[in-house]
């Protein structure tokens, strides 16, 4: 193959990315925009930076220990990087290359003042932007300058700052190359960035323009704040105009020098409205031709506007493609779910098949259209009512969004002949029984699923799928199951509410839920501490588990003395909750029975902190204590006005709450049993598919949504490309936070606490397991790598019920992401833990190892000193 060196920059394209890097490829095909203006020049190509790292071999050394680095030590990244930077600068451009950008630089005058950009392959991409981790150099005068700051370009690749990047992001040094665009340089009046959808709250519709005087470095370097203009609907809605004391100007010679600026002109807008008005329609006209919204930069010359990059803002949250132009409000699934986390396609695919309301996906995540019931006076208020107890930020959001106007329009209520949407269920009796036949039901249509899908395989089995779909969605909206549900939580909100008019107690029904009967949830931390007696006795044992064993552990236990009695316990309690894993929701995650270790820090956590009979000693604690207020609440009821028949409902309701609470837990529980057992069965095909050849791995259909995958097995072929570009946005998705409410216009609408009486500088939550605590925060992002001592509090973005068996050894709870019905919620005040949870950012603004006290009562968590 012929190297090519440079290549004139409107010959570049989006489809020569690996040729002329991100920012070749997209001001390449700026140039081809109708009515937009790019300054001239070329691209030096990523043939020209193999030759270059051809000549230095000692750098591969390099990139292996570069590779092996923890990014987090950055004197490492910082000493290693430095020396790989050296080494490029100081390799002679070989002459033939040379003389290929002398050549395209005399095209634009040998004597033209240059910019000098860096344009890396993963760069500028919709998944990764790279903005400011490579370098550009401005007016740059002459061939033998021109090639030093290529040298320095291409050295860029390995800052401190691109090599962390890449390594918080995945991307691996070696399959990066750098090309580097030379354009001739503009002169401006004034230039900026200007945003086509707003960079903080993602409104698509709303854009916004930051400006100064001279060149665009002033603003990057943060010299001067910028005029900040926004626009909307072709005018200007709002404008911030800024005292801009300073300016870079060039120097005749090569070079930027920094400028005073007449005071005179400081207070001056950098743009007329009228001008930015005009920018923001080119930018609209950039938007759709790359077909996302950009970041770009621009400058103004005497004879206009020209655009000097665009790149897709990378950190908005995607909107789901609704099908129509009308307005909608989403609500994120995951946030009632426990379960921000990006899931893989099959996972998203699934759960839409199987679940009881239509589901938009966005960024690997999922959303529900929440217009219709928010369009109805009646269907909104009982929205609004249920949202607003389980998170207060969720009906913050929807009140801000409902406050406009315009936005979600008003439909009629129900007419007289019709129920309205959000009608009572019927009543249901304070009856255990219930209870035990709807957890039977549950057994029965588990075990059916699991017998008859063992016959099935090919394209039969992906029938048969579909048709237990229809089942599992059948169980999930079983009416009785519904009803046994809000019974409990409408107990326990009935409890708090009428207890703190009567009593002036806040969130009671907290200790009267304490132990309560069949909670699955609660019942599977206790159980692991069941399984520590085991263990703890066996000395050889708790080593052997000390050691990290791979997920083979278990068959090698049986050769320690007391081994098989351990693996016993460990197989037993996998028979019975070994469907359940973080994110447990998205059926591609791997269950504890595929990844065993998981649990082995727990397990060695009760062994250390706790005694030999912790799990009943503790049940029986909690129904101790729930019995005590049970009797305390209704003493004091008695002693007021009207007390006897106070405490007489009190005492139906505390009854009422005991019988269905527990009951809470369970469906979820179903859910995920049976998702385990439709996972086994698709990984089945899937290694009938890598033995054809078909696939390369069998975790490959992760990538591909159940029809695809049905596709896949009916015709033997895969389309190999769309798996590695799923991969590519699955990665990439890690990046981008779910806002609890979305709306078309791509706004992630953000709710505030409306409270009074919280400390100054304390963090403000949601109050969902009453009492006090104070201890050692143990920051914990994943559940296998937790090491937690008695009396630590657990910090942590979201627990779902795969978490509980952290809960029976922690002191508090404090999350990001949570409501007063959600998991973690339920099973903390089933085990009396002081718990606080949509506390934003709390995994970042407390330190692991930082003293706090968690309110639990008044849902606040102060940090101590």
């Amino acid at each position: 193959m012929i190297e090519q060196y440079v290549l004139d920059l409107q010959e570049a394209d989006g489809t020569q990315i690996a040729v002329v890097g991100g920012k070749g490829a997209q001001l390449g095909g700026l140039s081809r925009i109708e009515g937009i203006r790019v300054p001239g020049g070329f691209c030096v190509t990523t043939d020209a930076f193999r030759r270059i790292m051809a000549q230095a071999p000692s750098i591969d050394e390099r990139l292996d220990r570069l590779a092996r680095l923890d990014p987090d030590d950055r004197e490492a990244v910082r000493t290693l990087s430095a020396e790989i930077r050296r080494i490029i600068e100081g390799i002679v451009v070989p002459g033939d290359l040379s003389a290929a950008i002398t050549r395209a630089l005399a095209g634009l005058g040998e004597r033209a003042a240059c910019a000098v950009r860096s344009s890396a392959t993963a760069e500028d991409l919709p998944t990764a932007s790279f903005a400011g981790q490579l370098d550009t150099y401005l007016n740059v005068v002459g061939p033998a300058a021109v090639l030093r700051h290529v040298s320095r370009c291409w050295a860029s690749l390995f800052t401190e700052r691109a090599v962390t990047y890449r390594r918080r992001n995945g991307i691996d040094h070696r399959t990066v190359q750098m090309a580097v665009v030379v354009q001739r340089m503009v002169l401006p009046r004034a230039s900026g960035v200007l945003f086509t959808a707003d960079p903080v709250t993602g409104n698509r519709k709303v854009a916004t323009v930051d400006a100064g005087f001279g060149l665009g470095e002033a603003l990057v370097s943060g010299l001067v704040n910028p005029d900040v203009f926004t626009v909307r609907d072709g005018e200007v809605v709002a404008r911030a105009i800024a005292a801009k004391q300073r300016a870079v100007h060039a120097l005749p010679g090569g070079g930027t020098r920094e400028v005073a600026i007449d005071p005179q002109r400081q207070e001056q807008p950098a743009l007329t409205d009228a001008q930015a008005v005009r920018l923001v329609r080119l930018g609209r006209r950039i938007e759709a031709h790359f077909g996302c919204p950009q970041d770009i930069e621009w400058c103004l010359a005497d004879d206009g506007f020209q655009i000097v990059q665009s790149r897709p803002i990378t950190t908005l949250f995607p909107v789901p493609e609704s099908g129509d132009q009308e307005n909608h409000v989403y609500l994120s699934v995951g946030h009632q779910q426990m379960m921000t986390d990006p899931m893989k396609p099959l996972g998203i695919s699934v759960w839409q098949l199987t679940a009881m309301a239509p589901m938009h996906e966005a960024g690997g995540r999922l959303f529900v259209d929440a217009t219709r019931r928010l369009a109805s006076p009646a269907s909104r208020a009982g929205l609004l009512d249920v949202v607003g107890r389980g998170d207060p930020l969720i009906r913050d959001a929807l009140e801000t969004v409902l406050a406009r106007d315009d936005f979600v329009p008003s439909l009629p209520d129900a007419g007289p002949g019709r129920p309205p949407a959000d009608g009572a269920p019927a009543a249901i009796a304070t009856d255990p029984a219930v209870v035990t036949e709807l957890i039977e039901r549950s057994r029965a249509s588990v075990a059916a699923l699991e017998r008859d899908i063992r016959t099935k395989t090919g394209p039969a089995l992906f029938d048969f799928l579909l048709e237990s779909f229809e089942e599992h969605r059948r169980a999930l909206g079983d009416p009785l199951s519904f009803r046994a549900v809000m019974a409990g939580m409408e107990a326990t909100w009935w409890l708090n509410d009428k207890l703190w008019e009567w009593l002036g107690e806040k969130n009671a029904a907290d200790t009267l839920t304490l132990s309560a009967p069949g909670n699955v949830t609660s019942e599977m931390g206790l159980a692991l501490l069941d399984v520590a007696d085991v263990i703890r006795p066996r000395p050889e044992v708790v080593a052997f588990l000390q050691d990290a064993p791979d997920d083979s552990f278990l068959d090698e236990l049986a050769g320690l003395p007391g081994g098989t009695d351990a693996r016993d316990a460990i197989e037993a309690y996998l028979d019975r909750y070994g469907m359940r894993c973080a994110g447990e929701i998205d059926i591609t995650r791997p269950r504890w029975r595929e990844r065993p270790t998981t649990l082995v820090p727990a397990i060695l956590d009760n062994v250390q902190n706790f005694e030999p009979g912790a799990a009943e000693r503790r049940f029986e604690q909690g129904r101790h204590k729930a019995r005590e207020k049970e009797h305390e609440v209704l003493s004091r009821l008695r002693a007021l006005p009207d007390g006897d028949r106070k405490a007489d409902e009190t005492k139906r309701m505390i009854d009422r709450v005991r019988t269905f609470i527990g009951y809470r837990e369970y469906p979820k529980y179903g859910i995920v049993s049976r998702y385990f057992i439709y996972k086994r069965a698709l990984l089945e095909e899937a290694g009938r598919l890598v033995r054809a050849g078909v696939l390369p791995e069998k975790e490959d259909i992760f990538y591909l949504t159940f029809r695809e995958l049905h596709d896949v097995v009916r015709s033997d072929r895969v389309d190999e490309r769309l798996v590695q570009q799923r991969k590519d946005a699955f990665r990439s998705y890690h990046a981008l936070t779910p806002p609890r409410v979305l709306t078309s216009d791509g706004e992630a609408v953000t709710g505030t606490y409306r409270r009074d009486g919280v400390p100054a500088g304390a963090l403000i939550g949601l109050p969902v397991s009453a009492g006090t605590v104070e201890g050692r925060a143990r920051v914990v992002l994943d559940m296998a790598r937790a090491d937690l001592e008695a009396g630590d509090i657990l910090v942590t973005t979201f627990t779902d019920p795969s978490w509980s068996p952290l809960f029976v050894g922690i002191a508090g709870l404090v999350t990001e992401v949570g409501g007063l019905m959600t998991h973690g919620a339920v099973i903390a005040r089933e085990y009396g833990l002081p718990a606080v949870v949509g506390v934003e950012q709390a995994t970042s603004l407390i330190r692991d190892g930082q003293r706090i006290r968690v309110h639990g009562t008044g849902g606040y968590v102060e940090l101590l000193p």
